[in-house]
């Protein structure tokens, strides 16, 4: 999964950026509010996290101008404003969720894994396709009693398939959801995570649909647990 942290103190920042990109996400990092608005736009992310003191440009007039265009991500306020007035101005502006400075990292994932699932349609808990449970804390899936380990690129890859079963994603969008704006984007190598992930899942979950791209299969998906 990628997202797009919005944080104008550089030591935050860069702390919050490694402890996203250690519990298997892709993060782009932007601390200006008008590249944040124009990145916003333009790229495909998951998720954004939004401070709202930000230069440039206030946060909530960044996600104002995110919510003009049709299909945009769904945002989490991350602040050290704590009145009701602003969190109530921010949802208004259509805010997915509004965390309060400080904070501890582990409630900050909690809420990016809940508002993703909720904006895919899943409800708390593991990631469940068919006989296949994602456990997320430890980027494992199981199958049954069987369990493999991933590593983090197979983690959100696997992760954004199991979150979409039954649409076609071409590499292209893969690559754009599984990497980081300033990575080194080779769809090619989508191909080499593809084959071990089958070899993990097994080969019939994950078809090729020929010209056009991947398909995960297994049922529809649920959350268990609370």
């Amino acid at each position: 999964m990628r997202l797009l942290l919005v944080e104008d103190d550089a030591v935050l920042g860069a702390q919050t950026q490694q402890a996203l990109k250690a519990a298997g996400y892709a993060c782009d990092w932007l601390q200006e509010g008008s590249e944040a608005s124009i990145q916003g736009t333009l790229e495909p992310y998951d998720l954004a996290i939004l401070d709202l003191g930000l230069p440039g440009k206030p946060g909530l007039d960044v996600l104002a101008e995110w919510r003009a265009k049709p299909g945009s991500m769904p945002v989490i306020v991350l602040t050290a404003r704590s009145s009701w007035q602003e969190k109530v101005e921010a949802f208004n502006l259509g805010a997915d969720d509004y965390v309060t400075k400080p904070f501890h990292m582990e409630e900050l994932l909690a809420r990016i894994s809940a508002v993703h699932k909720r904006s895919v349609g899943v409800v708390n808990g593991a990631l469940v396709v068919a006989d296949l449970s994602l456990d997320e804390q430890t980027q494992t899936i199981w199958q049954g009693d069987t369990a493999h380990a991933l590593t983090g690129t197979e983690f959100r890859l696997l992760r954004y398939l199991m979150l979409h079963p039954g649409r076609i994603f071409s590499k292209t969008e893969l690559t754009e959801h599984v990497y980081a704006y300033d990575a080194d984007k080779d769809s090619n190598v989508i191909e080499v995570y593809i084959n071990r992930l089958r070899q993990k899942v097994g080969a019939d979950r994950i078809q090729t649909k020929r010209g056009q791209g991947y398909l995960f299969t297994g049922g529809q998906t649920s959350g268990v647990g609370a």
